[in-house]
């Protein structure tokens, strides 16, 4: 190693910390702001928010480059944002306005940008599976080291598409990561009703592929599990199977009574497990964060998101004539 090697790593990898963290707050933030401007009446349709679940999104986007895929749930905002999208485009999208990344026509669960490799959020449970597998195998074919991962909750963890994707990812070797985000709740049915297993991760034996279940709320471990299979997928060593295991402090959709839960379990999740207050302290521990550029760093967000919601409410609505542009393939 090169004199100062070790000091240049250090600043690296502090500089990936505190990128890691800006991420978190910037998903917060602009789920939070969602929130205020659905029920405000300002965004069309449903909205999914995935408050408590940023650990998940951004330990396991942090493994990846531009060129690798994501399929996205229909809580995607976030694995959107740990990608890289453009807020402005997402939140126009979501006000359902013609600068939208679909043009104002998909809206919250159909934001899609090929151009960073998100194939998609998707308003069919289990519908990214089938999706990732396609990306995967073009990957085998075309003989790159991309990788592929896809999200999925606890739910969709149950449907066919899933155990059909992973047998095929098995069999072919594709470099496929499929994460599970266990949140605890499939719409309003707690997971330890409906899954036959406690630790979903158990499935993968058997399609011979490795699984482990993570603290989804420690983004560390969230990156730590992450890193080792993409590192395995780009060797050329298959899949793999991580179960982030979390919570969903929002209700399924805005507007759900959520009579399926104590507001106790909610708020003792919040008050001791939250992801980015947890992991604030280990910056701070370490001395990689103070106060001050905490406060700093959420100013900076802020700004950010409030320049995407003025882009959304300046930006014009599709035109009526413009609605059957898009859905063929041009000749």
């Amino acid at each position: 190693m090169a004199p100062g090697g070790g000091e240049e790593n250090m600043k690296e990898e502090a500089k990936t910390l505190l990128d890691i963290y800006r991420t978190m707050v910037t998903v917060r933030l602009f789920e939070t702001m969602a929130g205020e401007h659905f029920a405000a009446g300002k965004i069309p349709g449903f909205i999914h928010l995935s408050i408590g679940q940023e650990a998940s999104s951004v330990g396991v986007c942090s493994c990846l480059r531009p060129d690798d895929y994501v399929a996205s749930t229909h809580r995607g905002h976030g694995h959107m944002i740990a990608k890289g999208a453009d807020l402005k485009r997402m939140t126009a999208e979501l006000f359902g306005k013609a600068t939208g990344y679909c043009k104002g026509k998909g809206g919250s669960m159909h934001v899609a940008d090929f151009s960073i490799g998100i194939l998609g959020c998707n308003g069919v449970v289990a519908g990214g599976l089938p999706l990732i597998t396609g990306a995967g195998l073009s990957i085998k074919l075309r003989r790159t080291d991309q990788v592929a991962v896809v999200f999925f909750g606890d739910g969709a963890s149950n449907r066919g598409p899933v155990h059909e994707a992973m047998n095929m990812a098995a069999i072919w070797t594709l470099p496929i990561i499929f994460v599970v985000e266990n949140n605890q709740y499939a719409s309003t049915t707690p997971q330890s009703y409906s899954c036959s297993v406690g630790d979903l991760c158990t499935r993968a034996a058997g399609y011979g592929m490795p699984g482990l279940a993570v603290d989804g709320n420690d983004v560390m471990a969230v990156r730590e599990a992450a890193l080792e299979a993409v590192d395995r997928a780009r060797r050329g060593k298959g899949p793999t199977f991580i179960e982030n295991k979390t919570y969903r402090v929002r209700g399924h959709f805005e507007g759900d009574p959520q009579k399926y839960r104590e507001e106790s379990e909610v708020l003792a999740w919040q008050k001791q497990n939250d992801p980015i207050e947890r992991f604030e302290a280990l910056l701070r521990k370490k001395k990689l964060l103070t106060k001050k550029a905490s406060r700093s760093i959420l100013e900076q967000v802020r700004a950010e998101i409030d320049a995407a919601v003025a882009f959304a409410e300046q930006s014009p609505y599709p035109a009526p004539e413009d609605a059957l542009d898009d859905l063929f393939v041009n000749p």
